[in-house]
């Protein structure tokens, strides 16, 4: 069966009756705001992003957690705070993903932490940079239920994946995929299911095809190739690809930069999925990487009363009125960012 069905079918089968109507409340809701201009939410979050960590070992230059540069505060997830959360939220969520900023195997009870939302019928992704999947991890990762294990690779050789994944070993992230891979096998398990992303700059949009190469002979179920981020762009910026297909950015006649989409006044993030930062923070979508618009806080108020509540009403209204005043949304381009193949 083809590996991106089997995975599929896999995030269908958490699905429930309840989980289904909420998800048709969500976007009815949506359609409804967009097109009366006025934000109303009928439903929950379908998914959401959980922030283990804001630590990692890696130094990305367009990475707040690699540059050592958040504003907030940084810190690990605490368990109570998280079984809180899930034990909120099992019931409409179909969807999380283990990841905001910082690498979440650091964070010692990340594991456990996915066996306890996989235990509430949950499919569980994360996204790492591969670098502590040694032996015993990997058979662990295989084993905890986690559903999609999204691997930072960004090179083929070492000399292409140290210009952005700066302090990595590319050689680390292909044993640790090796490992998990070979433990998926070993277990006959078809999770997780596995996935390359290449995050395409300029150092390295030369082996964009060799990528795939690469993920067919250690066995990778997919690879997806995504655009980059970064923040100063409107004077040109090294990382900015050539190809104007894995770039976010174009260049205008006068010479300077702009976001190659129109800001629309429109996201459906806004109505099916939020983040949540390692000390319960709600924020409307991971642009929002310093936690600037916080919308509530799961350690002191219910989520669903967060999510319902006039501030996030209002954040919505902003949006529908006029995105590009949002100053998170100005380098958004929302829904054309990531380009996979299986």
């Amino acid at each position: 069966m083809n590996r991106s069905l089997t995975d599929n079918l896999n995030m269908v089968s958490k699905l429930t009756p309840g989980k289904a109507w909420n998800a048709a409340k969500v976007l009815g809701s949506y359609v409804v705001s967009r097109y009366t201009g006025r934000a109303v939410q009928w439903g929950l979050p379908i998914s959401i992003s959980l922030e283990p960590t804001t630590s990692c070992n890696l130094r990305c230059p367009e990475c707040p957690s690699g540059l050592r540069a958040f504003t907030r505060d940084t810190g690990m997830l605490d368990e109570k705070l998280f079984r809180k959360v899930i034990d909120q939220m099992y019931g409409h969520l179909l969807y999380l993903t283990f990841y905001f900023q910082g690498e979440p195997f650091l964070h010692r009870q990340f594991l456990d932490f996915v066996r306890y939302a996989s235990g509430r019928g949950i499919y569980t992704a994360t996204s790492t940079n591969a670098h502590y999947l040694d032996d015993a991890q990997a058979r662990a990762t295989v084993e905890s239920g986690l559903d999609r294990l999204i691997v930072s690779i960004d090179g083929t050789t070492q000399e292409t994946y140290e210009q952005y994944r700066i302090g990595g070993s590319l050689e680390k992230v292909l044993e640790g995929t090796r490992n998990v891979i070979r433990w998926k096998r070993k277990l006959k398990s078809r999770k997780p299911h596995v996935v390359f992303q290449y995050l395409v700059v300029r150092p390295n949009e030369h082996q964009v095809e060799e990528v795939q190469t690469l993920a067919d002979q250690i066995g990778v179920d997919e690879v997806a190739y995504k655009t980059a981020q970064v923040y100063e762009y409107e004077k040109g910026n090294a990382l900015i690809p050539e190809n104007p297909r894995f770039s976010r950015y174009r260049k205008n006649d006068n010479g300077t930069w702009s976001i190659r989409n129109r800001l629309l006044n429109h996201c459906w993030k806004l109505w099916h999925s939020c983040v949540i930062t390692w000390d319960g923070k709600v924020v409307p979508c991971c642009f929002d990487k310093d936690a600037s618009h916080q919308l509530g806080d799961v350690g002191r108020n219910p989520f669903k009363r967060i999510w319902l509540d006039a501030p996030y009403r209002d954040f919505r209204s902003k949006v529908l009125n006029a995105r590009s005043n949002v100053e998170i949304c100005r380098n958004c381009t929302e829904g054309t960012s990531v380009f996979a193949s299986a």
